[in-house]
């Protein structure tokens, strides 16, 4: 996830986590994922594309959603953890779309990067930097806000953050750190959402939890503040229908995000061995992502509320013995599993290099 922290300085980590049984470090997998992302990127300007058409650009190439343009015209929607990985690039499709993009994040810089890329791409976005965790800045955020464009249409809630460590050794200070990100901080910037605006005007909430299904061992904290916004996601979906809001969740597995880049060093093995835990052969993309999250906003989900929609190659599905049924690299370049990959400013992690 994106522009991720606490008051501790928690670690920000990507929603990969560790598993028990991984082996060493897959390359081909990373080798593979990293050549598709160059196979589906524009060509650099001055460039040919296949075509032999030139593809010189005055600016930067733009995403490549596969959703209609102009879906989000006339739209406000906030982004919290605009700033980086799947909060950032989810701003730019939103964007891309027509949509009014709010930025919201600790660290003004970072928005303020992300919002400048977005007028260069042609879309509109405003930073407005906020510790979610805080009631009373939420409060004055969304405030500031409705004060600005009128109204808020809908909500990416995707700001939090966590650190790997056994339960054993988790202090009660960090605990509550990492459900203060992840939960509770979640539900003030929904709140408010819904009693300053959505509540007279109706809207839309996607809630970003984790692939946390069953357990999620060294990561017991960030699990239970995960499952508790499921839970969040599920009552607020029937407490708020009657105002004509809408409450989903989407569940990123093992997503090649810039958050993977703060995991300690010695991670880097762990890391790079993920994609051989997942049927599907590799890792998912923010893009990916993304695009789950604009499908749940979207007039297309209009009957789809309280629902969440995993994003994980079925990884959670997984038992022993199935290795052999793993999808190989050939296969990974069908057309109904390729790799999304439309962000067209999308930033590997550097521990794959």
């Amino acid at each position: 996830m994106s522009d991720k922290g606490n008051a501790e300085q928690v670690p920000v980590m990507a929603l990969a986590r560790p598993r028990d049984g991984m082996r060493g470090a897959n390359r081909s997998h990373i080798q593979s994922y990293g050549e598709d992302l160059q196979r589906s990127r524009p060509p650099a300007a001055g460039m040919s594309d296949a075509r032999g058409t030139s593809s010189a650009l005055p600016k930067p190439a733009r995403y490549r959603s596969v959703f209609r343009d102009g879906l989000f015209e006339g739209r406000v929607v906030i982004v919290t953890g605009g700033g980086s990985g799947i909060g950032r690039c989810t701003a730019h499709e939103l964007a891309h779309l027509g949509a009014m993009v709010v930025l919201v994040g600790r660290d003004p810089g970072k928005l303020e990067r992300v919002a400048e890329e977005i007028a260069e791409d042609g879309g509109r976005a405003t930073a407005q930097p906020c510790d979610i965790r805080d009631e009373a800045a939420v409060t004055a955020m969304v405030g500031s806000v409705l004060a600005a464009h009128g109204r808020v249409d809908a909500l990416v809630n995707n700001a939090g953050g966590q650190y790997i460590a056994a339960l054993e050794t988790i202090s009660a200070k960090g605990w509550r750190a990492v459900l203060d990100t992840n939960l509770t901080g979640g539900f003030l910037v929904a709140r408010e959402c819904y009693r300053q605006s959505m509540k007279a005007h109706g809207g839309a909430i996607v809630n970003i939890v984790a692939d946390m299904w069953g357990s999620m061992p060294g990561m017991g904290h960030s699990g239970a503040a995960r499952m508790g916004m499921v839970s969040f996601t599920e009552t607020a979906a029937v407490e708020w229908a009657a105002s004509g809001v809408r409450v989903n969740a989407v569940a990123p597995g093992y997503i090649a995000s810039s958050g993977m880049d703060h995991y300690p060093e010695e991670a880097a093995p762990m890391l790079r061995s993920m994609p051989a835990t997942v049927p599907l052969g590799r890792f998912g993309t923010e893009a990916e992502v993304s695009a789950a999250i604009v499908f749940l906003l979207s007039p297309a989900a209009s009957f789809i509320s309280g629902s969440v929609l995993r994003v994980d190659g079925a990884r959670p599905q997984v038992r022993l013995g199935w290795g052999a049924l793993a999808a190989s690299p050939e296969v990974q370049q069908r057309a109904a599993v390729r790799p999304y990959a439309g962000f067209h400013r999308h930033e590997p992690p550097k521990v794959f290099e």
